[in-house]
C-alpha cells in the first residue's frame, strides 16, 4: 500500500495552519464563470445502489430502500439521498430523438413517478451518467454530446443529485477537466432551474487502471473540481461489488487526505462510499465511518440498507459521529506527526474544539496517545467526549485510548470549565506478550493453541488531574482456561501515572480451535463518583491441530487468509472458476490469491519441510499484458525463510524450505511494486512434511 507519507509530511505544517485559522486556499486552476452553487454546505448523506446491489435493482427495489431509510432511522439521521448508480438505463440507452431511456423492465412507469415517491418520503433522488460518449462494450452509459439535454432531462424528472462517471471518458481519451467543467455548466443551466448536487466521479488512477497521465487521473481533480462540483472522487473505487477490504479503505483515505486545503462549505473531497457488511469486520467499518467523518467526506452508504444489522445501523446513525462530519466549519482532518502503523488525525471544529482520531492500522491492539497542544489547543484542563462510547472525562493534556487492531478512538475535545471532572483513565486491552517461552514482538497478533501458557498484560493509565483509588483489573477467559494474577495493583494512581497488571493464562490441552477472547474489567474509585468500570476485550485465535504426515498444505485449515482481490481460493485461481495454472501447467492443489496476501498456518513445531511452485496464474493472460508481477515469501515465526524476489507471469519459481522448529507459518505475496495490477498469484502444489 502506498501511503504518500513523504508528500503528506511535507504539506503538514502549512495545512495545519490553514485548518486552524479556517482559511481556504484557492484551487490551482481558474473556476468557470459561474461557480458551483453551495447546495449542501455540509457533506451530503445518502445511499447508492452500486456496492450492495450492482446493476440488479428495479423500481420496487428502490421504493423498498426508500422505505427502509425512513423506517430504520437513517433518513432522520441525515441519509436523505436515494441514488441510482449505473444499471437504470435501457439496453438502447438513448432514443432516436436523443433522450435517455430508463430500462422498461426495471422501471415500467419511467423514472418520474419513482422520483415523486422518493420525494413523498421526505427524501432526495440521485442518478448516474458518464462524462464520455456511450461506447458499446467499453462503458454502460454516456452523456457525451448531450450534456445540456441530459441535464435538462434529469431536472425534469426531479432529480436532486447527479453522479458523473468517467469510464466512457477515459475510453474516449477525453480531458476530464474540460468535460466535467462543461457538464457542470449544463447542470447549473438546466431548463428547470433545479439545484442539483454534482458528484464528479473520476476513479482513474495509475497503476490500478493502467498508465495514464496525471491530468487524466483522480489525483488531479482537486485542481479544478472545487470550483465546479459539490464533491469529487479522490481515488479509485474503494473495492468491488460485494467485496470491500480494510486495506483499500485506508488506501482511499490516504489519497483523499492529500489536499485538505481546497475543502470548503459546499465542496468536499470524496473517498468513495461507506461499505458496512461487505467484507470488513464491525471494527473495521467503525474505523471507515470515523475516518470519513473527520475527513468531511460525503456519507453515502453502498450496502443494502434493508439487510444491515442493528449494530451497523446504530453506527451509521450515531449522533456524535455524524455531528463531527456535519460540522459547519467544513474542515477536513489532517495528520499530526508521522505516518505509520499508528497515527493521530485532527479536525478543527466550528466551536473552536477539535475532533481527534487515534488510528491503529496494525494487527494488534495498542494504547495510543497524543496531547492537546499537538492538536492545537491551549490550557491546563480539557474535556474529552468519546464520540463512540459517549463517556465524558477530563484530562490534564494527554489524550489516550486503548485502540483495537484496525480500530480508532474518536474524541471531541475542548478546554474544560467549572469543577474538575472524572479523570480520563485508559484501561488497556489485554496484551498477550508471551506464548510459552516465545516472547512476541510488539505488534504481532498472537496465535495460541491447546496446552499453551500465556503471559497477558493490562496497562492502566490516569491522564486526569485527580487521582483514582484502588485500581484493579479482573481478567476472564473462556471456560476451562485458568487465569492467575501475578503481582498486586497500587493503592492509587495519581494523575500522569500508569501501572501494568500481569496475568498467567493456561489453556487446557483440548482447547477448541476458533475464536476466543480475554476480557479485562478495570475498576477504580473516583471521589464523588463512586466506583467506575471499563471493560476491554482482546480477541484471540486458537489454532487448529498442526498438519500430520506429508500432505497438501492447501487442504489444511488455515488460521487467517487475506487476498488483495476477492478471497483466497483452495485449488483454484483467485476468484474461482479456473484451476491453478502456471505457464500452461495445471496443478490439482494450491492456493490462489491476489497481492497483497497473507495466509497463516499453525505448525506447532511439528513440520520439517515445505515444497511448492510459485508464480502468476495463467488467468492474467486473459486480462491484459500490464503488470503481473509478485513477490513470494515464506516466513516462520517472523523470520524470512524464503524470498522469491520478483516473479513474472512467464517464470515460476520452486520453493523448498526447512520448517524445523517453526510454530506459525506465513505465506506472503507482495505486488513487486506495480500496485497489484494483474497480480493473480499461486502457491501451486504446496506440500508440507510433518
Amino acid at each position: 500500500m502506498k501511503r504518500l507519507s513523504a508528500l503528506l509530511g511535507g504539506l503538514l505544517a502549512a495545512v495545519l495552519v490553514t485548518a486552524s485559522l479556517g482559511t481556504t486556499a484557492a484551487p490551482a486552476s481558474a473556476t468557470p464563470t459561474t461557480p458551483a452553487q453551495v447546495i449542501s454546505p455540509t457533506p451530503y448523506m445518502g445511499w447508492n445502489t452500486y456496492y450492495g446491489l450492482g446493476g440488479d435493482f428495479t423500481e420496487d427495489t428502490i421504493r423498498s430502500v426508500a422505505d427502509s431509510l425512513v423506517s430504520r432511522g437513517l433518513k432522520k439521521a441525515g441519509y436523505d439521498i436515494v441514488w441510482l448508480d449505473g444499471g437504470w438505463q435501457a439496453d438502447q440507452s438513448r432514443s432516436d430523438a436523443g433522450d435517455l431511456v430508463p430500462n422498461p423492465a426495471k422501471f415500467p412507469n419511467g423514472l418520474k413517478p419513482l422520483v415523486d415517491y422518493i420525494h413523498s418520503k421526505g427524501l432526495k433522488a440521485g442518478i448516474y451518467t458518464d462524462a464520455g460518449p456511450y461506447i458499446p462494450g467499453r462503458c454502460g452509459l454516456g452523456s457525451g454530446g448531450y450534456y445540456q439535454r441530459d441535464a435538462d432531462q434529469f431536472a425534469a424528472w426531479g432529480f436532486d443529485a447527479v453522479k458523473v462517471d468517467y469510464l466512457c471518458g477515459i475510453a474516449a481519451d477525453l480531458d476530464p477537466k474540460t468535460v466535467f467543467t462543461e457538464f457542470a455548466q449544463a447542470l447549473r443551466n438546466n431548463a428547470s432551474h433545479r439545484p442539483m448536487i454534482f458528484n464528479l466521479c473520476n476513479p482513474v488512477t495509475s497503476p490500478d487502471w493502467g498508465n495514464y497521465p496525471e491530468s487524466q487521473q483522480s489525483i488531479n481533480s482537486w485542481t479544478y473540481a472545487p470550483g465546479i462540483a459539490q464533491s469529487w472522487r479522490t481515488y479509485t473505487d474503494v473495492g468491488f461489488q460485494g467485496d470491500i477490504k480494510f486495506k483499500d479503505v485506508l488506501r482511499n483515505y490516504d489519497a483523499n487526505a492529500r489536499h485538505p486545503e481546497v475543502v470548503k462549505p459546499g465542496a468536499f473531497s470524496d473517498p468513495d462510499y461507506l461499505a458496512p457488511e461487505l467484507g470488513m469486520s464491525d471494527e473495521e467499518f467503525r474505523t471507515q465511518l470515523t475516518l470519513w467523518s473527520v475527513a468531511a467526506a460525503p456519507l453515502v452508504v453502498g450496502s443494502d440498507i434493508r439487510k444491515l444489522s442493528a449494530t451497523t445501523v446504530g453506527m451509521l446513525t450515531d449522533p456524535d459521529v455524524i455531528a463531527i462530519n456535519q460540522d459547519q466549519a467544513a474542515v477536513q482532518a489532517v495528520r499530526v506527526g508521522a505516518a505509520g502503523t499508528t497515527e493521530t488525525w485532527v479536525k478543527r471544529l466550528a466551536d473552536g474544539g477539535r475532533a481527534v482520531v487515534l488510528l491503529n492500522r496494525g494487527e494488534s491492539a495498542k494504547t495510543l496517545t497524543t496531547t492537546a497542544s499537538a492538536v492545537g489547543l491551549n490550557g491546563a484542563r480539557f474535556t474529552l467526549k468519546n464520540a463512540w462510547t459517549n463517556s465524558v472525562t477530563e484530562s490534564a493534556g494527554t489524550i489516550s485510548a486503548a485502540v483495537p487492531a484496525h480500530g480508532t478512538a474518536l474524541f471531541r475535545i475542548e478546554p474544560a470549565r467549572g469543577l474538575p471532572g472524572i479523570p480520563h483513565v485508559t484501561a488497556g486491552i489485554p496484551q498477550v506478550t508471551q506464548v510459552g517461552s516465545q516472547v512476541l514482538p510488539e505488534g504481532t497478533a498472537p496465535v495460541v493453541a491447546g496446552g499453551d501458557e500465556l503471559r497477558a498484560e493490562v496497562a492502566v493509565r490516569n491522564d486526569g488531574l485527580l487521582p483514582v483509588f484502588k485500581p484493579a483489573v479482573a481478567l476472564t477467559a473462556p471456560a476451562g482456561w485458568t487465569v492467575t494474577p501475578v503481582g498486586k495493583a497500587p493503592a492509587l494512581l495519581a494523575g500522569g501515572q500508569q501501572t501494568t497488571l500481569v496475568f498467567k493464562v493456561q489453556l487446557p490441552a483440548g482447547a477448541a480451535a476458533g475464536n476466543a477472547a480475554l476480557t479485562a474489567t478495570t475498576s477504580y474509585d473516583v471521589i464523588g463518583h463512586g466506583r467506575l468500570r471499563q471493560a476491554t476485550v482482546s480477541p484471540l485465535i486458537v489454532a487448529p491441530a498442526p498438519p500430520d504426515g506429508t500432505s497438501a498444505l492447501s487442504h489444511h485449515q488455515w488460521i487467517t487468509a487475506t487476498s488483495g482481490w476477492m478471497s483466497p481460493t483452495i485449488d483454484e485461481a483467485v476468484g474461482g472458476g479456473s484451476p491453478i495454472s502456471l505457464v500452461g501447467q495445471t496443478y490439482p492443489t494450491g492456493i490462489g490469491v491476489a497481492s497483497p496476501s497473507q495466509v497463516r498456518y499453525y505448525l506447532g513445531q511439528q513440520c520439517s519441510r515445505l515444497i511448492a511452485t510459485v508464480g502468476i496464474d495463467d488467468a492474467v493472460r486473459n486480462v491484459g499484458p500490464e503488470g503481473g508481477t509478485s513477490t513470494f515469501q515464506v516466513i516462520g515465526d517472523g523470520k524470512v525463510l524464503y524470498d522469491s524476489g520478483t516473479v513474472d507471469r512467464d517464470n515460476p519459481k520452486q520453493v523448498d524450505v526447512d520448517l524445523t522448529g517453526v510454530r506459525v507459518l506465513d505465506l506472503m505475496v507482495g505486488d513487486a511494486g506495480d500496485g497489484g495490477y494483474n497480480d493473480r498469484a499461486d502457491w501451486a502444489a504446496p506440500t508440507a512434511t510433518c
